[in-house]
C-alpha cells in the first residue's frame, strides 16, 4: 500500500497519530511524519486513520 498526504491541506489535527502511531507521527516540531509504504498487515488501521482525518488530506492506494 501507498500513503499519501496532502501538506498543503493538512492541518495536524492528530487523528492518525491515535489511530495508528505505528504509522503516523509528529516530530519535534509538530510536523506530521509518515511512513509512506508501511506493511500491508496495517491496511485496517491505515484506511481508518485515513477516514478519521477530517481535512481529508490522507489518501491511501494499492502500491
Amino acid at each position: 500500500m501507498q500513503i499519501t498526504v496532502d501538506m498543503d491541506v493538512c492541518a495536524s489535527h492528530g487523528n492518525c497519530v491515535f489511530v495508528a502511531p505505528e504509522t503516523f507521527s509528529f516530530d519535534d516540531d509538530d510536523y506530521l511524519r509518515y511512513e509512506s509504504t508501511p506493511d500491508e498487515a496495517l491496511r485496517d488501521r491505515v484506511e481508518k486513520a485515513a477516514a478519521s482525518c477530517p481535512v481529508r488530506a490522507i489518501t491511501v492506494t494499492a502500491p
